[in-house]
């Protein structure tokens, strides 16, 4: 008997997980591991660094033949993230709808509590300024009368060259 040949089928390690935890996330916060791998794309970079969506809260149904009503999407979110969450609650409604395709989320309920990791991100190391590019920058801004814009101005243009590549 010949014996068969197997074929090494490699897959991603995320499609596996998500294959485990989608169902889980599904039937205890009915909400798709898609939506929060998404979450940065939907809520944008700024928001989405301090919420999180945490749960899809759908209306009840007495019976089949009620209408479709659409649910409540529970975002958790950290201080004053609520307040710039609140202001683009439409907008975020709409990517939703979008990205789920179909008109799924109605409202959006907030949920203060903390949502980052603990973990800050590193500020980049900059490079030293060469006495060249500083004096550049120190001419650039010399003209400018008040001291204060020119002090930030000249820290600014310190910054951005310094984070350049030489």
């Amino acid at each position: 008997m010949a014996a068969k040949k197997r074929t090494a089928y490699v897959r991603p390690l995320s499609d596996v997980a998500s294959e485990i935890i989608d169902p889980m996330l599904r039937r205890r916060a009915g909400i798709s591991i898609g939506l929060v791998q998404s979450w940065e794309e939907i809520a944008g970079e700024k928001l989405s660094a301090s919420t999180r969506p945490e749960r899809i809260l759908w209306p009840r149904r007495a019976h089949e033949d009620d209408p479709f009503a659409p649910a409540t999407l529970v975002i958790a979110c950290e201080g004053m993230a609520a307040l710039r969450l609140q202001h683009e609650t439409g907008e975020i409604i709409q990517r939703i709808n979008a990205f789920l395709g179909f008109a799924a989320i109605g409202r959006i309920r907030i949920a203060q509590k903390p949502v980052g990791s603990g973990v800050e991100k590193a500020r980049p190391v900059l490079r030293q300024l060469s006495p060249t590019e500083e004096s550049l920058i120190v001419g650039t801004v010399q003209n400018i009368e008040n001291d204060a814009l020119r002090a930030s101005l000249e820290n600014l243009g310190k910054t951005i060259m310094a984070s350049r590549k030489k």
